[in-house]
């Protein structure tokens, strides 16, 4: 078992092709791995917290044996990095049923506004360390 929080993302979609891109540039205490959805660690894991990788549109967080989905996983994510992103985290106590619905808003649309690629994201070797198969 991973003991650092692991980021699951859509590794065939450009914005979250994009959002790894910018945790990772405010990651800054190196805290997260990340695994995309489509990837063996995902199929390994997410069944155990009943969650079908197959059937995702959402970026999960699994932190503390525990698994965050939509808003929330991106809250925490935010939270954790270096800057001023964490006082997104605020967005907290907006109820979790309004966030998602922003969250599927843009999760429902995310290819026909940002793209998708034929293939996951290949990190460059100095990042590949940061990522899971």
């Amino acid at each position: 078992m991973i003991r650092q929080p692991v980021i699951f993302f859509d590794g065939v979609c450009n914005l979250c092709n994009s959002s790894v891109q910018f945790v990772i540039a405010h990651d800054q205490k190196n805290q997260f791995k990340f695994s995309a959805l489509q990837g063996d660690y995902a199929k390994e894991m997410l069944p155990k917290f009943n969650a079908d990788p197959e059937k995702l549109n959402t970026i999960l967080l699994l932190e503390d044996e525990k698994l965050y989905t939509k808003s929330s996983a991106a809250l925490r994510v935010a939270r954790k990095m270096n800057g001023l992103i964490p006082l997104l985290y605020t967005f907290i106590i907006v109820p979790k049923f309004i966030r998602d619905w922003v969250y599927d808003r843009i999760a429902k649309n995310r290819y026909k506004w940002w793209g998708k690629q034929e293939s996951c994201w290949v990190p460059t070797p100095e990042l590949k360390g940061k990522f899971i198969a």
